[in-house]
């Protein structure tokens, strides 16, 4: 990621930050003025996007900071601990909705002011439908965790307040009170479920699981194109740390080849590569022909020998 990028994402990560305190601010209104335990449920997945945005902010500036002598490969997999910190909060959130939604389904009660309660809630959902296309469409471009987790929690949060909205105008037409509660059930598990889904997707990034399989054919053929003058290419390798893609693979070249041509064939590959991933990280292991290969090779334009 280029130092533009990094403040780029350091920027929306910090504004997230009085944005979420608004909208909670929002939402906990709109409970104080209806009493709907669904309309507390959404405002208690908003503390946690509160609570989510402080982290994102403090683990991106961390993930920016330059390779050390302690960390050679950078701080890149930081921004994962955001995202597996945000799953747990997420998770703590739909118990916490729960705390409160069970006991609400033994006394169900209509609402108070519900046309105003309602408003500013849909208020709310707009502002963070707009701001969750931002960091999802920010997230993918600067291929941040961070922001994407909390671009997708957030998208998941305008599709709960959509159903509570729904369900409360449901239930205030029909008289049914026990609809409330019942939401706030259906809040809590639709959290669950995306509190599951940030978890899972952080620990793929932190056991460092190889690049999605469109971006490694990208990849492979970027090799392929470039690789001319070489015998082959074989035991690509390759792993995604937040922003940063690393390629490892060795390639085979005659005996008599004079270490410079090697070197120049590495060069355009590395720069073929970048073409496609910018800002790759890119290990080539250059051996003799004759030794034994290992792992999957990529076929070689223009190869003369096998």
């Amino acid at each position: 990621m280029t130092a533009s990028a990094n403040r780029t994402v350091l920027r929306l990560a910090f504004w997230g930050i009085p944005l979420s305190l608004s909208v909670m601010g929002l939402k906990l209104l709109a409970w104080w003025v209806t009493g709907s335990v669904a309309l507390l449920s959404d405002g208690l997945e908003s503390l946690v996007n509160v609570v989510a945005a402080v982290i994102a902010y403090a683990m991106i500036g961390y993930a920016a900071k330059p390779a050390d002598a302690g960390h050679p490969f950078g701080h890149h997999k930081a921004e994962y601990f955001s995202a597996v910190i945000e799953g747990v909060l997420i998770v703590v959130a739909a118990l916490l909705i729960l705390w409160e939604a069970v006991p609400e389904m033994m006394a169900p009660s209509l609402l108070n002011a519900p046309a105003l309660g309602l408003a500013i809630n849909f208020g709310a959902g707009v502002v963070n439908a707009l701001w969750a296309y931002v960091l999802i469409r920010a997230g993918k471009a600067h291929r941040s965790p961070a922001l994407s987790a909390d671009g997708h929690h957030i998208l998941s949060d305008v599709v709960t307040s959509a159903g509570v909205l729904a369900g409360l105008v449901l239930a205030i037409a029909t008289g049914y009170a026990i609809l409330d509660p019942l939401l706030a059930v259906v809040v809590a598990g639709n959290i669950l479920f995306q509190g599951w889904t940030v978890i899972s997707r952080s620990i793929d990034g932190l056991m460092d699981k190889a690049v999605p399989a469109e971006e490694e054919e990208a990849i492979k053929q970027a090799i392929a194109a470039a690789a001319g003058g070489s015998l082959g290419v074989h035991d690509l390798k390759t792993r995604q740390a937040g922003p940063a893609t690393f390629v490892d693979f060795h390639m085979v070249v005659p005996e008599t080849m004079p270490v410079g041509d090697a070197h120049d064939i590495c060069d355009r590959i590395e720069d073929a590569i970048r073409a496609v991933h910018p800002g790759a990280r890119i290990a080539i292991h250059v051996e003799p022909e004759g030794e034994k290969a290992h792992g999957v090779r990529v076929k070689v334009s223009g190869a003369s020998r096998k």
